[in-house]
């Protein structure tokens, strides 16, 4: 259901983070197995159980931009019903760069909390 109301502000801006790590995301489902477009996104959906989602057309440059990098291998399923799937397969690139992405994630959290004091102060 679709509302007149813009997203409270702590949904936007967590929208805007999950939007803003989207190539590590999906490498990050890619290390789990070889996945089809759609089911990265039912994945990440179903993982914030229905709280945060990233478009398909997001999500589809995001796949583009990382098979032109040679992040991610695409190739065609062999299904025998229904309409073919495009499976994404990480690499051994892929992986080095998902291995970077966190450890600069991780980085940046700790001196986000540091500056936010997140950990000296009571939460309210």
């Amino acid at each position: 259901m679709q509302s007149d109301e813009s997203p409270p502000a702590e949904d936007a801006f967590s929208a805007d983070m999950l939007r803003g790590h989207t190539d590590t995301v999906v490498l990050a489902m890619l290390r789990r197995g070889d996945r089809y477009g759609f089911e990265i996104y039912k994945t990440i959906r179903d993982a914030t159980g229905g709280a945060h989602e990233i478009k398909e057309a997001t999500l589809y440059a995001t796949y583009r931009r990382l098979t032109r990098d040679g992040l991610v291998e695409a190739y065609w399923g062999d299904e025998s019903q229904g309409g073919r799937r495009k499976y994404y397969r990480i690499t051994d690139a892929g992986r080095a760069v998902f291995r970077r992405n966190v450890a600069a994630w991780l980085a940046t959290r700790d001196v986000i909390d540091t500056l936010l004091l997140t950990d000296k102060e009571p939460r309210t």
